[in-house]
């Protein structure tokens, strides 16, 4: 029994170590020609997968899907003009984080040069594949600065947040007509 656990344990360490290794091979994000603002891997363009054994890979519990089964493309699910005009629109501010596979942008705290004793932070979430207003959410977060360098939270207007939603739409729009008339 103690045997046949250690031999467990072994196995695993190995597919771990082995599934760690790169292998070298490097698989980019680039815009889907078929499908204008939605980015894939160019593996899957042009129909490989990289997998850690190479093309065809070892498929353990039949997890990958053949595309003749329905298994698709797994590219972001992020419509590309909102997130362009989403790092646009907070392009003024420090970003923290930028997520385009989960479609989160988290901005890092900044102080309009007006007022000194306030500071802004941001987080936008691109929701899908669509353009549509309800595919983008803002959270706008306020500190004022009561003593030195202590910070406590402020109330934002729920009108700041719609606004800038808006102005993310509007700059997504303008840059879906622009790629539109360049094609």
């Amino acid at each position: 029994m103690l045997a046949k656990s250690k031999q467990i344990i072994g196995l695993c360490s190995v597919i771990l170590l082995v599934s760690a290794c790169g292998g070298g091979v490097e698989d980019h994000l680039v815009e889907n020609p078929e499908r204008s603002g939605e980015y894939v891997y160019e593996s899957e363009l042009k129909g490989k997968e990289a997998t850690v054994f190479g093309d065809g890979g070892l498929d353990l519990f039949n997890l990958g899907k053949s595309k003749g089964q329905g298994g698709g493309g797994s590219g972001i699910a992020v419509n590309s003009y909102l997130w362009r005009a989403s790092l646009d629109t907070v392009s003024f501010m420090p970003l923290s984080s930028a997520d385009p596979f989960g479609g989160v942008i988290i901005t890092d705290w900044y102080s309009p040069p007006e007022s000194p004793n306030e500071r802004y932070k941001m987080s936008v979430y691109i929701l899908g594949r669509q353009l549509r207003a309800d595919g983008i959410r803002v959270s706008v977060f306020r500190q004022q600065s009561r003593t030195g360098n202590n910070w406590q939270s402020g109330t934002v207007s729920k009108d700041t947040a719609v606004n800038l939603e808006n102005q993310i739409l509007t700059r997504a729009r303008q840059l879906r007509l622009v790629a539109s008339k360049s094609k």
